[in-house]
């Protein structure tokens, strides 16, 4: 009997070893939490990124305003009945003599 008990607890630690230690283990258990944490983090990053550039391009289908905005702060457009004025630092000139 006493034998018995013995190899029963000798294979509860074996058991208890693997799960503590072993492959799939409480250590890979963590390991997985927290680049499951991370990927969850990295994708509604991404979401938030993709709301923002659908609703671009939905503004940019639905009306010439938004294109008329990203022509003018990226490419300088100047309408039709428009003065463009550029105010130049003084103290950024370079005296040429």
């Amino acid at each position: 009997m006493r034998l018995v008990n013995l190899l029963l607890l000798l294979a509860l630690m074996l058991g208890q070893g693997r799960l503590w230690f072993g492959d799939g283990g409480a250590g890979d258990l963590r390991g997985l939490r927290t680049r499951v944490a991370e990927q969850q983090k990295e994708n509604a990053e991404l979401l938030s990124r993709n709301k923002a550039l659908a609703m671009e391009v939905r503004d940019l289908k639905g009306g010439f305003d938004a294109i008329e905005e990203h022509a003018r702060s990226e490419l300088g457009l100047v309408g039709h009945n428009e003065e463009f004025f550029q105010i130049v630092d003084a103290t950024a000139l370079v005296d040429i003599r």
